[in-house]
């Protein structure tokens, strides 16, 4: 040890040794760098990572070799022999690349120690190549034990850096590393011995071997700095992608506030520091109320505006330096937290005010304004709830009872015992899901007559449901829970269908009514639907009307309007349900030729005892005699009310009074009507005969779908 550090002192320029020694540092550092990413990388990846490695490696150990030979004293005039010079150079790279790659073949435990070796050998065939070209004038010899014990010392080190550098990580391997280059070239340096020949006129240049070893160091740096680029890049690059998928993974992409796996994490994190604060949380949970209508009624990306600018204005409101929180845990759902630090709730209050205000507030698409609207169910820890999942489990029900409220109650608080009416409304949604397939569900009909002469004119098919354990369901009940729950276009088709099937073989042949919902207005395939039940059926065209309220059209009037075209086109009337009331007006009756006006009950109801229920009364009859649209008046109980729409000129009425809504079998059996047995295949011929347009209105509907 002490003759290899006297070599060091004595025989070498100080200096040229503390440059080579840092240039061997920072080649290992950054080759260690380089190794890591090899590890993981994969496919072409790990051949681009292997190479540059390889290559930094290499570069280093071969200029920190030369570096170090320039400040070695010979006491001789010296000189490089070029073409061996650049095969030791060629050597190391190469022997590191193998090294390298059998170090990451994880074909055996032992195989990074194996490459080690590989690449101790590397650097051992470099250094003696280099010593080779390395001419001196004089006698050159090699202490032996020296030499062995260079070349073990680096196989040796070599092989537990490379070891280090796939179980212990990259700093252990770059100092050990380092120490196999350097021990590799000292130790070896004792070995040299040089006995001097001068000859006359033969002498070495200090000034050019300062310049060669600042070159080569400086193409050191250069070369290792590139490699030191390409990691940090591809740090940056990683950090990047990462910080990428956890945007993804805990942010909801279309409105940017957090998901429900982040809400879950930070409302774990809400119940450790109320825990410990002994503070309230209080757990929101939020439901639009017409999302559904809206993707339904105005499509998908309407919906994905009106997401994304509640999503704006929500992280607008909320201040998580003051303890609030809001996340998108579904399509339409939304949950917030908010810390009660006060004895009472103003400050929870205030927050929900501002969520109010942001959930009702209009919001501007396509040139028109849309309202979501919102319901809020609102459960207080440890008040309400001792675990997480019981918070959650409360708000939610709150959240279901705001919804269900009949009144303009938007938020509810969490109370006890209120969660047997939602848990009564989902075993009811469940039921209705089962209720189709099980028979459960029948069409009852309302007798509609002529005023004037008592004739019946046609029938109204109303959907009722007998549960069998609770009994008759009001539609009032189950049709919104079909509505919210996405079962109203298959009811709706089966109500049409069977309507259209049993009046095709009614005696005498008067119109069939069905009526449809906003949602089911709205499905694109609503035309084609009616063609293709109407020929299923054989039920005539014009012995079909269909029944729809105002606020169905007023969703987008432009493609309601050529809808109700399409479908009057086949010959089937459509009627204007519910006017007088909501958003009826004139230009709706102007704008589309409705084939008759029902005036709604609520203006019978009132006829006699409000003046200005006749005024309304009168006013719609005068209407639809100047627009020349036939008037039905709804809800006629008496005969009062029968001899008050005669006298005004009404032309059709329906109510209690003319006939209770029956079964098809109760009718049959009072006389009104009765079945005539007609083949499928004649009544279809019957009604492709009665529309000249059925062809060419399918053909449109296909092209709508």
């Amino acid at each position: 040890m002490m003759t290899v550090l006297g070599c060091i002192v004595y025989d070498h320029n100080i200096w040229l040794v503390l440059m080579a020694v840092l240039l061997c540092g920072t080649g290992s550092w950054v080759t260690s760098r380089l190794f890591s990413k090899t590890i993981t990388a994969s496919g072409k990846q790990r051949v681009g990572w292997q190479a540059m490695t390889a290559l930094s490696a290499g570069v280093a150990i071969w200029c920190t070799h030369f570096v170090a030979m320039l400040g070695y004293d010979a006491r001789v005039p010296i000189g490089f022999d070029l073409p061996l010079t650049v095969v030791s150079l060629l050597a190391v790279v190469f022997g590191n690349a193998i090294g390298f790659a059998v170090a990451i073949s994880k074909r055996h435990f032992l195989m990074p120690a194996l490459g080690g070796a590989i690449v101790g050998l590397a650097i051992s065939t470099m250094h003696y190549t280099g010593m080779i070209a390395y001419r001196v004038q004089g006698i050159v010899s090699w202490d032996a034990t020296y030499l062995v014990a260079s070349i073990l010392l680096s196989v040796a080190l070599s092989s537990a850096a490379l070891h280090f550098g796939m179980r212990k990580g990259s700093n252990l391997m770059a100092v050990v590393l380092t120490l196999a280059i350097a021990v590799l070239h000292f130790t070896g340096m004792t070995a040299f011995r040089i006995e001097p020949m001068f000859v006359d006129g033969s002498f070495s240049n200090p000034d050019s071997l300062w310049t060669l070893a600042i070159a080569i160091s400086g193409m050191a740096f250069v070369i290792v700095a590139c490699g030191l680029v390409s990691y940090l890049i591809d740090n940056g690059t990683r950090a990047e992608t990462i910080e990428h998928l956890r945007q993804m993974a805990l942010y909801d992409a279309l409105t940017g506030l957090p998901n429900r796996a982040n809400f879950n994490e930070k409302l774990d994190r809400e119940l450790a520091v109320a825990d410990t604060q002994k503070i309230r949380i209080a757990m929101i949970g939020i439901d639009l109320n017409r999302f559904k209508e809206i993707n339904d009624t105005r499509g998908h990306h309407v919906g994905d505006e009106v997401l994304t600018d509640l999503g704006i204005r929500l992280k607008n409101l909320v201040r998580e330096d003051k303890g609030e929180f809001i996340a998108r845990v579904g399509g339409d759902e939304f949950a917030a937290l908010f810390r009660i630090e006060d004895k009472d709730l103003t400050g929870v209050n205030r927050f929900l005010k501002g969520l109010e205000a942001v959930m009702f507030s209009p919001i501007n698409v396509d040139e028109s304004q849309i309202v979501a609207g919102a319901s809020f169910g609102v459960a207080i820890y440890p008040n309400d709830a001792t675990t997480k999942e019981t918070l959650v489990s409360n708000a939610d029900l709150a959240m279901y009872r705001a919804k269900s409220q009949l009144t303009e109650k938007r938020v509810c608080f969490y109370e006890a015992g209120m969660d047997t009416a939602v848990k009564a409304r989902r075993c009811m949604a469940a039921d209705l899901r089962k209720a189709l397939s099980r028979n459960q569900l029948s069409i009852h009909y309302q007798v509609q007559t002529s005023v004037s002469t008592g004739e019946v004119t046609g029938y109204e098919a109303l959907l009722r449901w007998h549960h069998p354990e609770h009994g008759f369901i009001p539609p009032s009940d189950f049709i919104p829970l079909a509505e919210e729950n996405g079962l109203i276009l298959q009811l709706g088709e089966w109500v049409l269908r069977t309507a259209c099937t049993a009046a095709a073989s009614w005696e005498p042949a008067c119109k069939v009514a069905v009526n449809l919902s906003a949602v089911q207005f709205a499905a694109g395939d609503l035309p084609k639907l009616v063609m293709s039940v109407l020929l299923e059926t054989g039920l005539a065209p014009h012995r079909l009307e269909l029944e729809l309220t105002e606020t169905a059209i007023l969703k987008d009037r432009e493609r309601a309007f050529h809808m109700l075209r399409q479908i009057k086109s086949y010959g089937v009337s459509v009627a204007l349900d519910d006017f007088g009331i909501g958003y009826s007006s004139i230009d709706t009756l102007r704008s589309f030729p409705f084939s008759k006006i029902k005036l709604d009950r609520s203006f019978i109801d009132e006829a006699h005892s409000n003046e200005e229920a006749l005024t309304i009364i009168r006013t719609v009859l005068a209407l639809g005699k100047g627009l020349r649209i036939p008037v039905l008046a709804e809800g006629v109980e008496t005969k009062e009310q029968l001899s008050l729409l005669e006298s005004e000129g009404c032309g059709e009425a329906q109510g209690y009074l003319l006939g209770r809504p029956a079964s098809l079998d109760r009718i049959l059996a009072t006389g009104r009507l009765s079945i005539v047995e007609r083949s499928l295949s004649s009544s279809i011929a019957d009604a492709k005969d009665q529309t000249s347009v059925a062809d060419v209105a399918v053909g449109r509907t296909g092209t709508d779908g």
